[in-house]
């Protein structure tokens, strides 16, 4: 009888498991059946802000693989539309919801992959059955607020909750469609992946592009009426809206595993070994947004829940399940978005990371160009660094400025990941033209700068 791998999960980490472990072992060798409670496989979530705004179309444009793909190209018994509502780990099976037809069926598995993903962060005040209060995480979740952006009356005011990836993403494409949009964040900051220095640069910007943003104020509750929402109650009063988006972030989907007994980490989603497996449990793996993974830099457990790690890890754990060898070496924290032509990219650690790791450090700022100060089109760039003292190792980077901003991160990434000094990286031999760069790349600027500031500590 063949192997059954069962996978919990038809998005990036469930099929990239799926799809390497088949490439490894035939169909004689492998049964694999995949249950997926949503509508798509395999797609963009990443995407989903820009279909939103229309710059893209979708759904279809969004998955990289449908389910029929699946089924012929990789012999994937794939089951959509069934939610997993139980897991038996003693007796190997899981427990499946038919959400269409009705009913229950019962698989049992040699191998689980567990790949759940994340679930959209929603306050009590956000479980209401008032219409227009959107979360968003799935293509489902796009749809059900195109539909809405799209339906009558026309919304004209929107509120996004949460200034984090998606808030900002969120915003830009309420803009985008021609919406007064107000963002609304908690804390003194939107945009917390980076320092409140970097932050500012991007509020300013978006204030400038004709977001309103509101910081250091809660959300308390909604107002409706005729069964619509009508506005969001602050602590500060009631801003008027007609449609209200959440962008507070995500949390691990661990419910499901939590019953089964399957264990979490400090970070609060499951922990995993280097080649996904869920230790102490054989034949148990999980990977994706429902994962901790260890931070290099830091050296701690940490939830990032990101596209490039989900695929990353269920191709480690697919070639594993498949007899294999592979480890995922964990994460830098590498990111980076946009709101409208405003670009931001973030790597490694901010300063409050670095000093709750317990590390001396020095940050610097400097200010530079995009490209050569006489190219057409030229615009400003911010880059931040932060290295440790007194050896200059890199330990976080961090990029704001417009045309050619956000992808510069990736050097610097590439420079974190490899353990470099703010003094190795001043002699990096970056391109150089004049529409792409100053002769004196913003990277090395930075760089430049950081060292003076650890060699000359007064300055």
């Amino acid at each position: 009888m063949a192997q059954r791998l069962i996978v919990i999960g038809g998005n990036a980490a469930g099929m990239s498991a799926a799809s390497q472990a088949r490439r490894r072992c035939g169909r004689d060798e492998l049964e694999i059946i995949a249950f997926e409670r949503g509508h798509f496989t395999s797609y963009s979530s990443c995407g989903i802000p820009y279909w939103v705004s229309g710059l893209v179309d979708g759904p279809e444009k969004l998955v990289a693989r449908d389910p029929e793909t699946f089924r012929r190209r990789f012999e994937v018994d794939v089951r959509m539309r069934h939610e997993v509502v139980g897991i038996d780990l003693d007796r190997r099976e899981v427990i499946a919801r038919d959400l269409v037809g009705g009913g229950e069926v019962r698989e049992r598995f040699d191998d689980l992959m567990y790949a759940t993903g994340a679930l959209p962060i929603r306050p009590a005040w956000a479980e209401t059955n008032v219409h227009g209060v959107f979360g968003m995480q799935t293509l489902d979740d796009g749809a059900a607020l195109i539909d809405w952006l799209e339906g009558e009356p026309r919304p004209r005011r929107a509120v996004v909750v949460g200034g984090g990836y998606i808030g900002v993403e969120l915003a830009e494409a309420m803009l985008q469609r021609g919406l007064t949009v107000t963002l609304v964040e908690k804390a003194d900051q939107p945009m917390s992946t980076v320092d409140e220095d970097m932050a500012e640069l991007v509020v300013d910007a978006m204030r400038e592009l004709g977001v309103h943003v509101r910081t250091g104020i809660g959300v308390t509750g909604i107002e409706e009426r005729d069964g619509r929402v009508s506005a969001v109650v602050t602590e500060e009063g009631p801003i008027p809206a007609d449609v209200v988006v959440l962008g507070l972030g995500v949390r691990p989907d661990t419910g499901l595993a939590e019953a089964a007994g399957i264990p979490l980490g400090p970070s609060g989603a499951i922990r995993v070994d280097r080649r996904m497996r869920v230790p102490g449990l054989p034949g148990v793996w999980a990977a994706g947004d429902c994962v901790e993974c260890l931070h290099r830099i830091s050296g701690m457990p940490v939830h990032v829940p990101l596209g490039t790690h989900a695929n990353k890890q269920g191709r480690v754990a697919g070639t594993n399940i498949g007899g294999g060898y592979a480890t995922f070496m964990g994460i830098i924290g590498t990111a980076v978005t946009k709101v409208c032509d405003l670009e931001v990219g973030r790597t490694g650690l901010r300063e409050r990371d670095a000093s709750a790791a317990g590390f001396e450090f020095v940050s610097v700022v400097a200010e530079s160009t995009n490209r050569a100060g006489y190219y057409p089109g030229t615009r400003p760039m911010t880059v931040k660094l932060i290295a440790e003292r007194p050896s200059g190792r890199l330990l976080g980077a961090q990029i704001v400025g417009w045309s050619e901003a956000a992808k510069r991160i990736d050097t610097l990434a590439a420079a974190l990941w490899n353990g470099m000094t703010v003094d190795d990286m001043t002699a990096l031999d970056l391109g150089y033209a004049p529409p792409y760069a100053p002769v004196w790349d913003p990277v090395l600027i930075a760089a430049r700068k950081a060292v003076d500031v650890l060699h000359h500590p007064s300055r």
